[in-house]
């Protein structure tokens, strides 16, 4: 078998995808019979007539809504995804991998390499059968590296086959079936590109496969799912841009931005846990860290579960992935709120303390203070401080009961033991901290906790360009330019002919001037940097924040076999110079159509002999082998 190739993984999908396409079966006479049941009760005079069929279309009814709980059982079958060593850990959602009928390359190629070449097709039956046999091998891909790899290099070997034997203006009579992998219901075309558009789902879902399997009890392992899930969000983006029209549900627009989000959610849970790996320390600065990611978390959680409720998503998407999202909100807003609570109750202020920085990052830990509270104020008195960590400890476990609530309500989540565990034992550490400093006068003395939010603007689900250098002189004082915002600043105003225009752009956000790292500087300490440089030429970086609903690439209908380079955390990029100098190395050799017999594929000059994804990657069993360009896992947590 070829590499990559895992033939022993079939039976159990297999096993799955014929239940589906029975289900789906079922479902559908179940859905004729109701649709006939309607119409006869719509034209039904007689009583006893109308009472029967009633009756009948309540049993159909049931039975239609039994078989949709089943389905959606298959479709959350992931337990065999997850890590198999034990560990107290929420689970994380994989994507099943779509199924596909057999495909007879050999008489069609053949007959159009005669009528179109005017050479005979029988000289290339091994060219022809190892495509076949490449395509054989994708259905049953290994969930590592290696698989990833055979998927890519047939999915660039489909780029050169449609360039050469399927002529846009003609239908070559070949059907190519694939099962929608939530409903299972087969969809066919007689071009390439629903084939070319699975292949690339596939390739998504084998990442989020890979990621559940990582050992998220290890540094290493956490980094490998956030790749990996990170990777899986920048090809199921692509697909969802490049092929705009594929007629199977699964990779609709609409559900792909939902999965998108969900791996992308997925990827920021991993870096939490990445941060929590070592033990959090009960220290000031640790604390509002590890607050702001769970805040993160919770957030786009919650955005998930948003998207997932709407039409026409909510009516496909399982339901017990939806109650998962909610769970998984409402679990990390409490754990939020929970951490935000130890720094108030736990951490007086002492002398030799950092004052300004505290101050600096309680402010910038909410969304807004409490009316009549400061942070600097707040830090200084003790009961008040007590009494604002209390509150949030009973806010975290109100979202505790919400998530455990949600939890009980999905059939399917009641019976993962480990989110019963985990969600049951954050809800009774932050009940035991509130017991031990709850005071007879609490009620007398409530302070609303306001939302714990992360960083505003440096957070992970924003996209910004590289970090641009920008020299210029104040002349006679004027900085050509005014500021705004507070923390991080803003560039407002720029006038066109100072000497920072040549690179600034209003609305850039200033991230260092002279190496000083200005973040989390507010806009009075800014000015007073600058002006410190008197007319001395300044050497200020600026960021610029990309728009998040701009396309990535440019759309076409046909997906050509390059992808565009993008600098984005879910981006697919493959890099220009080795492409062009691919397709010199091969352009060189072939001919008109020549397919050659030498079975050595690093020396064969046939297109279907291309050089493998990871050639140019010798560390392939180290990373994952992808054309896929990501930033820097730790960017979230600025």
């Amino acid at each position: 078998f070829p590499q990559g190739c895992n033939p022993l993984a079939q039976t159990g999908r297999s096993k799955l995808q014929n239940q589906r396409a029975a289900l789906n079966q079922q479902i559908l006479k179940a859905v004729r019979m109701r649709t006939g049941a309607e119409n006869l009760l719509k034209v039904a005079t007689n009583s006893k007539v109308r009472e029967q069929v009633r009756l009948e279309l309540s049993f159909v009814n049931s039975d239609l809504q039994m078989l949709k709980e089943e389905l959606e059982g298959l479709n959350i079958s992931v337990g065999v995804y997850q890590n198999t060593e034990e560990a107290f850990t929420i689970p994380l959602i994989p994507l099943g991998l779509k199924e596909t009928k057999d495909v007879d390359f050999s008489v069609i190629l053949k007959d159009f390499i005669l009528e179109h070449y005017s050479e005979d097709g029988y000289l290339y039956e091994d060219e022809i059968a190892d495509l076949m046999d490449l395509r054989q091998a994708c259905r049953t891909p290994s969930r590592d590296a290696a698989g990833v790899e055979l998927l890519m290099t047939y999915f660039i070997q489909l780029g050169f086959v449609e360039s050469r034997f399927f002529p846009p203006t003609r239908q070559m009579g070949l059907l190519f079936t694939w099962y929608d992998s939530l409903t299972g219901v087969p969809v066919s075309q007689q071009n390439l590109l629903l084939e070319k558009a699975s292949v690339l789902f596939n390739t998504g879902a084998l990442y989020t496969q890979i990621g559940t399997r990582c050992d998220r009890q290890t540094q290493a392992g956490l980094e490998s799912a956030i790749d990996a899930f990170q990777r899986a969000a920048g090809v199921l983006n692509y697909l969802k841009d490049t092929f705009t029209h594929t007629p199977s549900y699964d990779m609709s627009p609409a559900m792909l931005s939902v999965l998108v989000k969900m791996m992308l959610a997925q990827a920021q849970e991993s870096v939490f846990e990445k941060i929590s790996l070592p033990g959090i320390r009960n220290e000031f600065f640790m604390l509002v860290k590890v607050a702001q990611e769970a805040a993160k978390v919770g957030e786009v959680y919650q955005q998930l579960h948003a998207a997932m409720s709407q039409a026409p998503v909510k009516e496909n998407i399982p339901y017990s992935w939806a109650s998962l999202a909610c769970v998984k909100a409402h679990h990390y807003a409490a754990l939020a709120h929970y951490f935000t609570a130890i720094l108030l109750i736990d951490h007086q202020v002492k002398p030799g303390t950092d004052l300004d920085h505290q101050e600096k990052c309680l402010s910038q830990l909410y969304d807004h203070m409490p009316e009549g509270l400061t942070p600097l104020a707040t830090l200084k008195n003790d009961q008040q401080r007590r009494q604002l960590g209390k509150s949030h400890l009973r806010r975290a476990m109100a979202h505790h009961e919400e998530s455990v609530r949600e939890a009980s309500l999905c059939k399917k989540l009641r019976s993962i033991e480990v989110l019963q565990k985990v969600l049951c034992a954050a809800q009774e550490r932050s009940r035991l901290t509130y017991a031990q400093h709850q005071e007879d006068d609490d009620l007398l003395n409530l302070i609303h906790a306001p939302s714990v939010g992360p960083l505003s603007v440096f957070s992970a689900n924003k996209r910004w360009t590289p970090p641009r250098s920008i020299r210029f002189t104040a002349e006679e004082g004027d900085l050509g330019f005014t500021l705004r915002g507070n923390a991080p600043v803003q560039v407002h105003f720029l006038d066109p002919y100072c000497s920072a225009s040549v690179r600034a752009r209003e609305g850039d956000y200033i991230v260092s001037i002279q190496l000083v790292d200005c973040k989390w500087l507010t806009l009075s300490e800014v000015m007073k940097l600058l002006k410190s440089f008197g007319e001395d030429e300044i050497e200020m970086k600026v960021v610029s924040l990309l728009d998040s609903t701009s396309s990535m690439h440019n759309k076409s209908a046909t997906y050509s076999v390059g992808m565009q380079k993008t600098y984005s955390m879910i981006c697919l990029a493959i890099d220009d110079d080795d492409k062009t100098d691919k397709t010199k190395k091969i352009s060189k050799k072939l001919s008109f159509l020549s397919w050659g017999t030498n079975k050595n594929r690093q020396k064969s000059a046939s297109t279907l002999c291309l050089p493998s994804v990871g050639a140019a990657r010798p560390q392939v069993k180290k990373k994952l082998p992808s054309p896929f360009s990501l930033l820097n896992p730790d960017s979230s947590l600025y």
